[in-house]
């Protein structure tokens, strides 16, 4: 042991004098007296600190997403937990405080036992543990604590406050504090100096302060809370209390600026529906000036709907979070605004709402774009629900993304049907790879618009020709990425093409049949006539009039088919009349007779003579029939070499039905509901147009009637025609053509009125010699003068000669040096140099006298139809020359 340590020991052996122990006991006293004091300031700073914070920031920690609200109340109890520490040490001070006491008591009267060097170590120990145990709870502090001198000179810090600076204890005692911390602003001596006289008049201060640190880059900002330190109720010191803020500041900046610069509106409103904040951008949506204009309204002036109101505040209370609630604003305007709103509730701590905040998101245009693209979605739907075309879409696979729903009337199929199969799937193999390679050239852009007629099998398993249009789809890049097709059904106007060219053919056919047949009523006129005129000659033997009779008869039959010919060919009159209906049967079985007898199909038709005329038009209903008559034939020939047709007719309650009956294929059960249909037939290709019947039927119902089908169980099948009698009893039908006068039998004329034509003169001028000679021979042979005459010049010189009675003239007369020229023409011509006393004029014609009636052009004039007997125009000549002699009579009357 050394020499210093022995005289340590020595020295702490020697018990100490009574008045050196009275001097401990009352620094002491004074020592306990000072810890009093400043442990009730500090807890008293500490109280005051906490309950500050704890109201200061209670609204910003409820409006945290994370519940904090525990956090001031927590800080409370620590401090009153500190509290309990510092009294119990003081209770350690005091127990020490009297054990001093009790040995300086001991010293004053003679000691039984003398203070032990062990009291005193338990003594200080006693101190030292106590000092750092308070020294312990300070650092424990994570604020920053500091005490100073008045002067700003540190006399104290906490753990906190040099792990800040990043110094020790030693460093930091006894130094400046401006020598660690700097206000921001660079003036904090002068803002300390100022502010000095009302701290130590007020002897607190509070407030955040913006301050720069030792070693430590960047502002930091801290809550801060002074109190001074008294001594005999005078301020010695400041003590600091000081909490950094700085990452809450900078959150608070960040904050601010988003508010600031968000596009969607922000709002904070209370309970009561006062706006308590917005941000610049709800202030523009809504059309405000100002911030200050938007707080001065309530939301019931800006969300009108009491009811929404209502379901919206509920809502939010129920849910943490309510996203994505559509809602509609007022502006200031007055104009709507559609926003989606998201709100929440702030509550206290006892779960009480205390306001709403949310953001409002502006979707008015979107849903007027919304509005205008379901718009033109449902346009298109509906425009391609009504377009007559199909539609379809696919991608570039060749698979259907879109079918339209035309395609269920068009091929019967379900547009999920088609979507279900690949292209060309339902067409008909010749036709398949066109359709694929026109879909290949439009999705190569070797093509932009392109079309193509393919058979598709519809699921009645009928193939139906569709003309299809190819053009390409582009996607918003403007590549190809798929092709358009639209599909239009062209079966029908494929029909009906053939048709018209067919009707085409016709026409021609009829203009030939009508030029061929009126240049045959020359020939045969002659050939009638003068047959007529050998059988009226007396002498002939028998077989010379057998022969004539079989020349005659031979010849008004080729003058029947002359004449049929050229009613088939005339266009239909649009006229209606009463017309007898035994009439248009034989007609009909005329034009048809010959395709009858080749094979070998017999008609059986008794006419009744006696019924009522029916109102309507002769060539239509021998259309009808003569179609009927057809398809009976045809149906015959399908099944059998030979066969029958049965026509009957009846009158039935004001009605006269005709039934056509024959012995063929029959009508199949499955087509006898379509069997009226347009375009519509059972035969095989190539074999009919399927008009015939609709066009029967289209007729029919015009002229009133009905027209039925109906198939015989034992084979044929049955056609009704019902056609509704004329009202006015006693109507004569009307003469159909001139059959009467071209198949009538030989006539003499009018016994005892030879007188009336003897010695009349008739002029003929026609181009053809047969018949000049014709009408010149048989004419004379009953006494009448006949010159004759090929042209308009020898007609005038004849004229001029001596006068006519009868003028009979051919309405087509050919020209000397080639042309043709109208008999009227050369009437009025022959005529212009004559005096009063005109000729009666008669037109002959081989075209139809109904055709050629107003073609005459006077009703003084009449008509003649070739081929005629020469007994038809003596009994012409004979009612024209009477007429004459009465309105001779009449005028000398």
């Amino acid at each position: 042991m050394s020499d210093s340590e022995k005289t340590n020991q020595t020295v702490s052996s020697t018990p100490p004098p009574v008045n050196e122990r009275a001097t401990v006991s009352s620094r002491l006293a004074q020592f306990e007296k000072r810890q009093k004091e400043l442990w009730r300031i500090t807890f008293l700073i500490l109280l005051v600190l906490a309950t500050v914070f704890a109201a200061t920031s209670w609204d910003t920690l409820r409006s945290l997403t994370h519940r904090y609200e525990a956090l001031p109340i927590g800080l409370v109890v620590l401090i009153v937990l500190f509290g309990v520490h510092v009294w119990k040490r003081s209770q350690e001070i005091s127990e020490l405080r009297g054990l001093v006491q009790g040995i300086e008591q001991r010293d004053a009267v003679p000691p039984a036992l003398p203070a032990t060097e062990q009291q005193f170590d338990q003594l200080f120990d006693r101190i030292t543990r106590s000092q750092q145990g308070y020294r312990d709870l300070i650092d424990s502090f994570d604020d920053v604590l500091i005490a100073l001198t008045l002067d700003g000179e540190i006399r104290a810090v906490n753990r906190s406050f040099a792990d800040l600076v990043g110094s020790s204890y030693q460093d930091i005692v006894g130094k400046p504090l401006s020598e660690f911390v700097q206000e921001a602003a660079g003036e904090g001596h002068d803002l300390a100096k100022r502010a000095m006289p009302k701290f130590l008049e007020r002897r607190a201060w509070s407030g955040v302060v913006n301050v720069h640190l030792k070693n430590q880059p960047g502002l930091f900002y801290f809550d801060c809370a002074a109190n001074a330190m008294l001594r005999d109720d005078k301020v010695h010191g400041i003590t600091v209390l000081a909490r950094d803020v700085s990452a809450l500041r900078r959150n608070e900046a960040r904050f601010t600026e988003l508010f600031e610069t968000l596009q969607e509106g922000i709002y904070i409103i209370n309970v009561n529906g006062d706006i308590l904040d917005a941000n610049p951008a709800l202030v523009r949506m809504l059309g405000y000036d100002s911030k200050e204009d938007l707080l001065a309204r309530r939301v019931p002036d800006i969300f009108h709907d009491r009811e929404e109101r209502k379901s919206l505040k509920n809502e939010v209370e129920r849910q943490p979070i309510l996203q994505g609630r559509e809602i509609t604003l007022t502006r200031k305007d007055g104009t709507s605004l559609i926003c989606l709103n998201t709100a929440a509730a702030v509550r206290d701590g006892t779960g009480t709402v205390i306001r709403y905040q949310g953001a409002l998101m502006d979707v008015t245009a979107s849903r007027v774009m919304e509005r205008r693209l379901h718009q033109q979605q449902e346009f298109a739907r509906r425009l391609i629900d009504s377009f007559p075309d199909l539609i379809f879409v696919l991608d570039n696979a060749a698979s259907f993304t879109f079918v339209s729903p035309r395609v269920v009337e068009v091929l019967g199929f379900e547009p999920e049907e088609i979507r279900e199969t690949e292209l060309g799937a339902r067409t008909h193999p010749e036709d398949r790879g066109a359709l694929r390679a026109m879909y290949d050239e439009i999705l190569a852009g070797r093509e932009t618009f392109a079309s193509v007629e393919a058979r598709v099998r519809n699921k009645k398993g009928d193939w139906r020709r569709l003309r299809f249009h190819f053009s390409p789809l582009f996607d918003e890049m403007d590549k190809i990425d798929g092709v358009i097709i639209s599909g239009r059904d062209v079966t029908d106007l494929k029909r009906l093409e053939e048709q018209l060219i067919q009707a085409e053919k016709l026409a021609a056919m009829g203009q030939m049949l009508a030029g061929v047949a009126h240049e045959l009523n020359n020939p045969l006129t002659a050939i009638l006539g003068v047959t007529e005129l050998l059988r009226e000659r007396p002498g002939a033997d028998e077989t010379t009039q057998r022969q004539l009779e079989l020349t005659h008869r031979q010849a008004r039959r080729a003058a029947r088919i002359v004449q049929n010919l050229l009613e088939f060919s005339r266009p239909a009159s649009p006229q209606k009349k009463p017309l007898d209906v035994n009439v248009l049967i034989e007609r009909t079985l005329q034009l048809q007779e010959h395709s009858l007898r080749r094979n070998q199909i017999e008609v059986h038709f008794q006419p009744q003579p006696g019924l009522p005329a029916v109102m309507g038009d002769g060539n239509q209903l021998i259309q009808v029939l003569l179609n009927l008559v057809t398809n009976a034939e045809q149906a015959i020939r399908e099944v059998r070499d030979a066969g029958h047709i049965h026509i009957r007719m009846a009158l039935r309650a004001g009605r006269i039905s005709v039934t056509v009956q024959d012995d063929g294929v029959g009508i199949r059960t499955e087509a006898m509901p379509r069997i009226f249909d347009p375009f519509y037939t059972t035969k095989r290709p190539g074999g009919g147009t399927g008009l015939g019947l609709s066009i029967c039927m289209s007729i029919i119902r015009e002229h009133g009637g009905t027209l039925d089908a109906k198939a015989l169980p034992t084979g044929g099948s049955i056609f009704t025609l019902d056609l509704p009698i004329v009202a006015e009893p006693g109507v004569p039908p009307a003469v159909i053509g001139s059959l009467e006068v071209a198949a009538g039998t030989a006539s003499r004329p009018p016994e005892n009125n030879d007188k009336d034509v003897q010695g009349r003169a008739v002029l003929v001028i026609d181009d053809e010699e047969s018949i000049r000679m014709l009408l010149e021979e048989g004419l004379s042979a009953f006494g009448l003068h006949v010159d004759c005459a090929g042209d308009a010049e020898a007609a005038t010189a004849l004229l001029a000669a001596r006068p006519y009675d009868v003028l009979l003239c051919d309405l087509n007369l050919s020209r000397p040096g080639g042309g043709k020229v109208s008999g009227r023409d050369v009437v009025g011509q022959v005529l212009a140099g004559v005096g009063p006393e005109k000729p009666s004029i008669v037109f002959m014609t081989g075209e139809l006298v109904e055709a050629q009636a107003s073609a005459a052009g006077s009703s003084e004039s009449r008509i003649l139809q070739k081929p005629f007997r020469i007994s038809d125009v003596l009994t012409l000549v004979q009612e024209v020359c009477a007429a004459r002699r009465f309105e001779n009579v009449n005028i000398k009357n």
